[in-house]
């Protein structure tokens, strides 16, 4: 374990490099931070961090810079959350209430992120695996076609045309609409075949093909493949910080391309707390030089999906985990008053 007085130094020294982007030497760190101790004892202090491999030292400069086990000691013992300013929240509450619909709603949010950490950020769509059933909507746009809409608890909206085997009236439709909705309406999407596969019986003979072609695109909708989605922006940010790529922003860039890396980078939504991942935890060689936050959102306590920002190792973690926090925050909010 390292002593109180180091971790103080360890800290000075992450603080200056990710604000002043340069390698931190003692004479600076005893200049700009009281730490109590002579410039002697800091570069003691610094050798015996080097040696543990919390700092390294650039082959062109007699300053030091924090490693992935430097920022990683920071973000677990010596950084806090960094709140965000009254002004700021009523700023994000502003910017995020304006939305429309889900799409809208995830569009504002990838923009807010990338504006409010000039980092990229990624947000995910609501996993409908996770969600619940708000609403079925029934409607009739011929004697044999039906549209049905489907509404989550998390806004988002399914449609799906239904081709009936034979005409369904409209009292008929009323009927099934009234019936599928209570046995549906706010049960998980996992829950839905078993609470609907006796519901044909309840019908004349002639109209269970209908209900049970109706029935069949339902589930259809709930366990259809492509529900992962991302929304990705800010990406013009990488070029910021071209120094902090080691050779190039393109390995990055090209990882940022493929959706599954990216899902894999922000992690399970069911964990909702802040996850912090710091240079080669990151699984895929692109992003050995980048840091990844993420945050689960959601309505009701519960995560349905993962935000956060990718950046270089050299972040302002408290307020980049303060702002991913705050937006996950709101967008859960807004979902939940949709």
């Amino acid at each position: 374990m390292l002593s109180e007085r180091r971790l103080q130094v360890l800290r000075a020294i992450v603080q200056d490099y990710v604000g002043t982007e340069e390698p931190v030497g003692s004479k600076a760190l005893t200049e700009r931070h009281n730490l109590g101790v002579s410039p002697a004892t800091v570069r003691n202090d610094m050798a015996a961090l080097e040696d543990e491999g919390y700092i390294a030292q650039p082959h062109t400069s007699a300053g030091r810079i924090p490693t992935d086990k430097g920022y990683r000691l920071f973000v677990d013992k010596l950084a806090g959350v960094k709140p965000m300013t009254a002004p700021e929240r009523r700023a994000i509450q502003n910017f995020l209430e304006g939305a429309v619909d889900l799409d809208d709603v995830v569009a504002r949010t990838v923009r807010l992120l990338a504006q409010l950490t000039r980092q990229v950020a990624v947000v995910q769509y609501p996993s409908l695996t996770r969600s619940t059933v708000r609403h079925v909507e029934l409607l009739s746009l011929a004697p044999a076609r039906v549209m049905l809409v489907l509404i989550t608890d998390t806004g988002r909206v399914e449609q799906r045309m239904v081709d009936c085997p034979a005409p369904f009236g409209e009292a008929s439709l009323a009927d099934l609409r009234a019936r599928l909705n209570s046995r549906v309406a706010g049960r998980r999407f996992t829950d839905v075949p078993m609470l609907v596969e006796d519901l044909p019986d309840a019908f004349e003979p002639e109209d269970r093909g209908t209900v049970s072609m109706v029935l069949s695109t339902l589930l259809e909708t709930l366990v259809e493949e492509n529900e992962e989605r991302l929304m990705i922006g800010g990406t013009a940010n990488l070029t910021r910080f071209g120094h902090d790529f080691p050779l190039t922003i393109r390995p990055v860039l090209e990882a940022l391309e493929e959706q599954v890396v990216l899902l894999k980078l922000l992690g399970e939504a069911k964990d909702p707390g802040v996850t912090v991942r710091i240079g080669h935890e990151n699984a895929h060689e692109g992003l050995n030089s980048t840091s990844v936050v993420s945050v689960g959102y959601g309505s009701g306590g519960e995560a349905v999906a993962k935000l956060g920002v990718v950046g270089p190792t050299r972040m302002d973690y408290p307020g980049t985990m303060g702002a991913v926090r705050a937006v996950a925050r709101y967008v859960g909010q807004i979902l939940a008053e949709s």
